[in-house]
């Protein structure tokens, strides 16, 4: 029986080497924020760069710092994982990076394109989702604050009204 066998995507390469391009990536990614490959790769990059940015988020960050060194190769880029990355998603609970489908293929050989990056960045394509425990944080006592700076807030039964 063949049983979780194909949890992912081989990527025609030994375990070995897909490892070690994997490893590359994430360093790239974690580098630029941003970066362009296949789309296969992209989404299986996007278990580790997820990885990576738990791992950052522990309480713990001496062992966070260890755990990172074993897939990212260069000690500039572990700093910016734990002193970047880690307080930037704080709020978020997971889904810290998009794959965005490219429309034009590559040209030696057609394969498909995307562009995986980090969400809640500066200069991203799409803008987030505002997390919820931020919005919480943040948001939760919104209208005592207008209140109280002059501001009065508006329901949705007056927006209504206004439109007509």
């Amino acid at each position: 029986m063949r049983k979780r066998l194909a949890q992912f995507r081989k990527l025609n390469r030994t375990p070995k080497h897909k490892w070690a391009m994997l490893r590359n990536m994430v360093t790239s990614l974690i580098k630029h924020e941003r970066i362009v490959t296949t789309l296969p790769k992209a989404k299986e990059l996007r278990h580790v760069a997820d990885t990576m940015v738990t791992y950052a988020k522990k309480d713990n960050k001496l062992y966070a710092k260890q755990l990172a060194r074993r897939v990212v190769r260069e000690e500039p880029i572990v700093h910016k994982l734990l002193e970047v990355l880690g307080p930037r998603y704080e709020d978020r609970d997971g889904g810290y990076t998009r794959v965005l489908k490219l429309s034009k293929h590559r040209h030696g050989d057609g394969a498909p394109m995307a562009v995986i990056e980090y969400v809640d960045r500066p200069g991203e394509i799409r803008a987030a989702r505002v997390p919820k425990k931020r919005k919480e944080r943040y948001f939760h006592n919104l209208r005592e604050v207008l209140e109280h700076a002059g501001i009065q807030p508006m329901d949705n039964d007056s927006l209504q009204e206004k439109q007509r």
